[in-house]
């Protein structure tokens, strides 16, 4: 899943969703999850993903946004993620619109494979790019 969240408030925008625990149900505002079945199917969802995200964006990337044939070294390798160039794209727009205060990336579950470590060394490279014009 891949979280927005912006200044300090509870205010939290989840995009890549594909499954999720019973317990979590109660917690969710729908309004702000972007379902990875979703996004398949329309044109304007980073635009809507970045109307709904004040100035000041904190951004918090677990890896199993990512579907598992390009990210397959995670905790939950669930089918039917985004692509790099899907998250790629939402970045660049959150970017352009918005300030990023501040991102990490976590769930990185290192193999022998050495493909999803690059992928997720890329990915941060990608962001610091973005947010600083390099």
């Amino acid at each position: 899943m891949l979280i927005l969240i912006w200044e300090i408030s509870d205010r939290i925008i989840s995009v890549g969703i594909r499954s999720m625990d019973s317990s979590e149900l109660i917690h969710i505002n729908n309004r702000n999850m972007f379902y990875a079945s979703d996004i398949r199917n329309s044109k304007t969802w980073i635009e809507d993903v970045v109307k709904k995200l004040n100035d000041n964006v904190y951004i918090t990337i677990d890896l199993d946004v990512f579907d598992p044939s390009i990210m397959p070294s995670t905790g939950t390798p669930e089918p039917g993620g985004l692509d790099w160039y899907e998250v790629i794209d939402l970045l660049e727009a959150v970017s352009k619109k918005r300030n990023i205060a501040g991102f990490d990336v976590v769930e990185l579950c290192p193999s022998k494979n050495p493909a999803p470590d690059f992928l997720a060394a890329k990915l941060v490279y990608k962001l610091l790019s973005t947010k600083f014009h390099l």
